[in-house]
């Protein structure tokens, strides 16, 4: 059972207020050690200013008299200040506990200073201030916890402030999280409206790079989707139109022979024409089978080191005898030496026969025909010629399945469709290339191009046919 998913909005306001937490956690440690310091320096500055303003105000008599160190201390000790005076006879005159935190302070020195006294815990600021010399002075006492309330109520302020923060970071990852979901979900909905067998549909390319880039890349899988479909919707047509006219034929002369209408001779001539559609179905049949098994991995090739000239002579020597019987003249150019490639010789042979068929049957008596091979850093084998050739466009496509034949189908005789997407991919599985274009005869130009074996010996023993007679011809030797 799987578990469930949680959404893209979720996960990117767990991440934020994660993030936030933690951002918060160290900014309130860090704020609250800084109020803290910060608290007890601001209380320091306070009260050594307000001693020096005592000092100003006091002299020796002042101190001498009760009357004025009892005004001052009751200005400060609203504040939470004690004062402690030392007169000039060394009497101290003060509260218990401040005395002594004064004397621990260094009151009993006279001299101007400033300290911290802990005593029982507590710890407290001191200022000693001299007044006048002769032993006078006094010190103002201020226990550190005075400023607590202060740092409390600010550490609060800072606290909610953090807070607040903290909420934001959740609601800016909820907006965010939907906001980057939203393209998600629609081209989740457009796969969706694919899945079905819409192809009209299309992903609003907009988001942050990565999301447009998802977007993007659906909306080419849309494309090539339907590409794909109307090009199997194009294959389809052209195999049914193919299927038909040899069925009809069938069908024809098969209900003559059964009805009676055909006898004798005629039912001998129907009999002919059955056997030869039903020739072009199974041919049309094992194409689309072999094209079938090419795409699937378990195509097998039996690669073998062989003798591309003996291989072209013995197709020479069977479609001498069928150019011959079109009045077609058939001419083939040969090298003297062996030409050794690595490939299967009977898919090759099947190769040269397609391309063979396919020129025959557009090639009007009379015009040529050519078988080429040529050995320079590959063997090149073209099949040429002297039809009505095609159009310029149509040699960039000439191997796609169906195209020529919608193209070309009420122009000139056609094939399946399938031949030359068949003999292509044969090739492209030898290694080899298989390219288009036009002939010195006029009519198309169809080149196999194989690398040279490197050792001939090295895979297995040459392949080698029958050496053809007619009007086959060594290629010529090089200056």
């Amino acid at each position: 059972m799987s578990r469930p998913r949680t959404t893209l909005a979720l996960r990117i306001t767990v991440v934020c207020l994660a993030v936030a937490g933690v951002a918060v956690i160290v900014a309130g440690l860090v704020a609250a050690r800084l109020v803290s310091t910060t608290g007890d320096t601001v209380l320091q500055q306070s009260l050594k200013a307000q001693a020096d303003v005592v000092a100003s105000q006091l002299d020796p008599t002042g101190i001498g008299n009760r009357l004025g160190v009892g005004k001052v201390a009751d200005v400060v000790r609203g504040q939470g200040i004690e004062v402690v005076v030392r007169r000039p006879g060394g009497q101290e005159v003060g509260a218990a506990l401040p005395v002594r935190v004064a004397g621990r302070a260094g009151l009993a020195s006279g001299q101007d200073r400033s300290a911290r006294v802990t005593i029982d815990s507590v710890q407290y600021l001191v200022e000693v201030r001299d007044v006048g010399g002769a032993g006078a002075a006094f010190a103002l006492v201020q226990p550190t916890r005075s400023g607590e309330a202060t740092q409390r109520a600010l550490v609060r302020n800072i606290a909610l402030a953090l807070g607040i923060g903290l909420l934001v970071a959740a609601v800016a990852g909820f907006v965010s999280g939907r906001l980057l979901g939203r393209p998600l979900r629609r081209a989740a909905a457009v796969a969706g409206i694919l899945r079905t067998g819409r192809r009209d549909v299309r992903v609003p390319v907009e988001g942050p790079a990565e999301v447009a880039e998802v977007a993007g890349s659906l909306n080419a899988l849309a494309d090539a989707l339907a590409h794909s479909e109307a090009r199997q919707r194009d294959f389809l047509l052209s195999v049914s139109h193919e299927l038909r006219t040899p069925l009809t034929a069938v069908t024809g002369f098969a209900e003559a022979i059964a009805d009676g209408v055909a006898e004798g001779p005629d039912a001998r001539r129907a009999g002919q024409t059955i056997h030869r559609e039903a020739q072009r179905l199974e041919r049309l049949v094992s194409d689309l089978l072999e094209l079938a098994r090419l795409g699937a991995d378990e195509f097998r090739l039996d690669l073998a080191t062989i003798d591309l000239t003996a291989l072209v002579r013995d197709c020479a020597e069977v479609w001498q005898l069928r150019c011959e019987r079109e009045n077609v003249p058939l001419s083939v150019v040969l090298p003297t030496a062996p030409v050794p490639v690595v490939a299967d010789a009977r898919r090759l042979h099947q190769v040269v026969d397609g391309l063979a068929e396919n020129a025959l049957r557009v090639t009007p008596a009379g015009a040529p025909m050519v078988f080429a091979l040529t050995a320079g850093p590959d063997a090149s084998l073209s099949v040429r010629d002297g039809g009505p050739g095609l159009a310029p466009e149509d040699y960039d496509v000439a191997f796609q399945r169906g195209v020529l034949n919608a193209r070309y189908r009420d122009r000139r005789p056609v094939g399946s469709g399938i031949g030359l997407a068949l003999v292509h991919g044969l090739v492209t599985r030898m290694g080899g290339t298989l390219t288009a274009g036009p002939a010195p005869e006029g009519g198309a130009a169809f080149t196999i191009t194989l690398p040279l074996a490197a050792d001939p010996m090295a895979t297995a023993p040459i392949v080698t046919g029958p050496i053809v007679t007619g009007p086959i011809e060594a290629e010529p030797p090089g200056p």
